[in-house]
């Protein structure tokens, strides 16, 4: 499998994903990346989007969103740790929706800088899989 690349998904509880691919597409934050077999060492904080995987060349991406992490490239393949990843097909919009509408509502009442800016990370990711799945 030499025209493989090796990668892994690793959540702080489990790994998540262990598997070769052709290619993964990463939303890195200054913007989606590919990583393929050989690609240069690089690392690259990962905004909320979606991790795009490839297992063939021109086939149909698995799609997982991924709220936020870390992503590595090295020889040995790529490492995201991730935050949390979510399925799509888990995703249910009108529940989404109103967990959005509850976090503006919270924002709006936050207390001090700490309490907005947590609130602010989990309507950014909410916000980010509201615009896929709808």
């Amino acid at each position: 499998m030499a025209d493989m690349l090796h990668f892994e998904i690793v959540s702080p509880e489990r790994l998540l994903k262990d598997a070769q691919a052709a290619m993964v597409v990463v939303p890195g934050a200054d913007g989606d990346f590919a990583a393929l077999p050989g690609h240069a060492p690089m690392m690259s904080t990962i905004r909320p989007g979606v991790v795009e995987v490839y297992e063939t060349e021109g086939g149909e991406p698995e799609q997982l969103f991924i709220k936020g992490g870390l992503a590595q490239i090295s020889p040995d393949g790529l490492t995201i740790l991730a935050e949390e990843t979510i399925h799509l097909d888990d995703v249910d919009a009108a529940d989404l929706s109103q967990k959005i509408s509850d976090a503006e509502s919270e924002l709006a009442k936050a207390p001090d800088d700490v309490a907005r800016t947590a609130v602010e990370k989990e309507l950014a990711w909410m916000t980010a899989l509201s615009g896929i799945v709808s």
